[in-house]
């Protein structure tokens, strides 16, 4: 059996299977990729601009269908699904308006003659995709090295096959030479083959530690470029002088959104002392008012989670730091009398350094609440863990929020709001939650020749 399934998470129906790619597929695409490479790193960067603009365009026409088949798939919120598509154009259309500036050639001052450093393509570039943001993770690797001039072979998540195919099918109604953006459903063996192939230059992966470090080692041992966008346990810090009305707003959106399956959700929330009473009587009152509801219906806000394992996974993980000791401020977890993947909203506090859960991402719709001596103690609390891609300040000075973010050790600090995602800002962190960027004027830097031409008049 394939495993590229349509489970929808919802009822609990298996809905479509799709053939895992063959032998002779894996090295067909790789061909196509390559072969497409050699005259698209040619086309002018003003035709790959217009190209583009119609995929965004597409999306937009397209955005209430593919939110309706991204909620099927994985269990999305219509409502959200929508805007991850609005998203989606707006990333396309950031570096189909942008790329001709940020690809420049820089000057370099020399004493004799000149020197520039051009920024070329590489060729033929592996991305493996998750299912949490079907179509936006595809995008923020897909729009900056298709405008820089390479090639795309994408490994999709084998939860959202339809997905896949049906960029396949916008890449090509907006007119994308053939090869240029490959969809191939492959098995993990099959990543590393073309990884290994000498056709393929580089590998950007979003997803899981474990296939990271599994990623990562198939590229090493290529000698191949890799990106990594992994796990995170972003810490969310509300101050004494922070609105705390807006703060509980921010958290619930910041935790819940997506049902909690975001890699920058904000899964820790870390209260000073003096306004913890005060927010965890509202956070928590908030998280009982929420319901669970039909992904479908543009109202909900929480829906299914993306499988049954996933759900099993995570009830796991908050069976186990109840069980260490851990204080249950809302009790939820699998709805066991629905099928498919529901998952109550829960929240904890007293979860400590002796427990297992401490340390480890928990992927879903748990919120754990940390109380803090003072901010010097919320910041050793964010820093206490592996991972280091986001974090959030809830905090009415500038000043304070100027002095945490410094101190804080991650990629991506946001203030007075939940984490989240733009077309022209860098997304990425540090420590085991990746290395490289993604999208902004960063995002096209990843996979570029950086040419030196040094003329030495004279010499």
């Amino acid at each position: 059996m394939s495993d590229y399934q349509v489970n929808n998470p919802a009822t609990g129906e298996l809905e479509a299977t799709y053939p895992t790619a063959t032998e002779q597929d894996i090295q067909q695409v790789i061909e196509q990729a390559d072969t497409a490479y050699q005259s698209w790193r040619h086309v002018p960067l003003s035709e790959r601009s217009a190209l583009l603009h119609k995929v965004a365009d597409i999306y937009l026409d397209r955005q209430e269908e593919l939110a309706r088949i991204v909620a099927n798939e994985m269990g999305k919120p219509v409502a959200q699904a929508k805007g991850e598509i609005g998203l989606v154009a707006d990333i396309y259309r950031y570096y189909a308006d942008n790329a001709e500036q940020l690809l420049a050639p820089n000057t370099i001052d020399v004493d004799t003659g000149t020197a520039s450093v051009e920024k070329r393509p590489v060729g033929a570039l592996l991305g493996i995709m998750p299912w949490n943001y079907p179509h936006y993770q595809v995008a923020r690797f897909v729009a900056p090295n298709a405008m820089a001039g390479n090639t795309i072979i994408l490994k999709h998540a084998p939860q959202c096959p339809k997905t896949a195919e049906i960029i396949v099918n916008i890449m090509k109604d907006a007119g994308m030479p053939d090869g240029v953006y490959n969809n191939i459903f492959a098995t993990n063996e099959q990543s590393a083959t073309i990884i290994n192939d000498t056709r393929v230059q580089g590998v950007s992966l979003t997803g899981s530690e474990r296939a990271g470090q599994a990623v990562a080692k198939e590229a090493g041992g290529a000698l191949k470029k890799v990106v990594l966008e992994l796990g995170g346990s972003d810490a969310f810090i509300v101050t004494a002088d922070a609105d705390i009305k807006k703060a509980v707003q921010g958290a619930i959106s910041g935790r819940f959104g997506n049902v909690g399956q975001a890699c920058n959700a904000a899964k820790r929330l870390i209260i000073v002392d003096d306004v913890y009473d005060q927010f965890v009587q509202e956070f928590t009152d908030n998280v009982r008012a929420m319901t669970l509801a039909d992904p479908l219906d543009e109202q909900t806000f929480m829906g299914p989670m993306s499988s049954k394992a996933a759900a099993d996974g995570l009830q796991k993980q908050l069976d186990s730091a109840i069980q260490a000791g851990a204080t249950v401020l809302v009790e939820g977890g699998v709805v066991k009398d629905k099928p498919g993947a529901w998952f109550a909203p829960a929240v904890l506090t007293d979860v400590t350094e002796s427990m297992d859960v401490y340390r480890q991402e928990l992927f879903g719709p748990v919120a754990v609440i940390y109380k803090a001596r003072d901010v010097d103690h919320a910041i050793q609390i964010a820093n206490d863990v592996p991972f280091g891609l986001g974090a959030s300040i809830q905090t009415q000075s500038p000043e304070l929020a100027a002095e945490i973010a410094e101190k804080l050790e991650v990629g991506m600090v946001t203030i007075n709001s939940p984490s989240g995602s733009e077309a022209n800002t860098p997304f990425g962190g540090v420590k085991r939650s990746g290395f490289g960027r993604e999208l902004g004027t960063l995002g096209i830097t990843e996979f570029l020749n950086y040419k030196l031409i040094r003329n030495k008049a004279g010499a």
